[in-house]
């Protein structure tokens, strides 16, 4: 599976589907209809995207989106979530974690005056994206990737220096628009 294939079953099953669970339902229908090759390829492919937001840069934005409250699994989740977003906004997002601030939901949560308004399915997350190879594999997915030499990222590792998210200055210079957007710029 290329990458192209990769983004056309994740933005399929957004089209096709509506909520999170639905989603995954419709996603690992889809890969269990695959040959098993491509089902790993999925989960190589996965792993790679991830990857690109796997910066400080972005675990900023994150932290700034969610109030401070963005775990190494938080996170990883939101990794995920941004995945869902599919390809044109997440190609936007890891060139420019700044750009998150275009995304009417970031825009909505942001209205809402803070993560205690928020409802569940409110959250920027998406942790089920990362079973859904594993659920459809028919064997264990894990020792296929190890013999490939692979490991599955389970947790941020992220890239660049670690800075303090919190700094003003910092924010402003890394995320203006997201820190005006969430009050967090002099």
């Amino acid at each position: 599976m290329d990458l192209n294939a990769f983004w056309g079953l994740v933005e399929s099953s957004a089209a096709e589907t509506s909520g999170q669970d639905e989603r995954l339902e419709w996603l690992t229908a889809a890969l269990a209809a695959l040959p098993p090759g491509e089902v790993v390829e999925f989960a190589v492919r996965l792993g790679e995207v991830r990857r690109r937001v796997d910066t400080w840069e972005h675990w900023q934005a994150a932290h700034l989106i969610c109030g401070g409250l963005c775990s190494d699994d938080g996170f990883f989740y939101f990794q995920a979530w941004l995945v869902g977003q599919g390809r044109s906004v997440f190609d936007a997002v890891a060139a420019e974690p700044d750009a998150l601030a275009d995304l009417p939901h970031v825009r909505l949560l942001a209205s809402r005056g803070g993560v205690h308004a928020w409802a569940d399915e409110d959250w920027p997350d998406w942790e089920g994206l990362d079973h859904v190879a594993g659920e459809a594999f028919d064997g264990d997915l894990e020792a296929v990737l190890a013999a490939r030499g692979l490991e599955p990222p389970s947790s941020p590792e992220p890239e660049g220096e670690q800075f303090d998210f919190a700094d003003p200055a910092g924010i402003s210079a890394r995320v203006p628009r997201l820190g005006a957007l969430f009050g967090k710029v002099a």
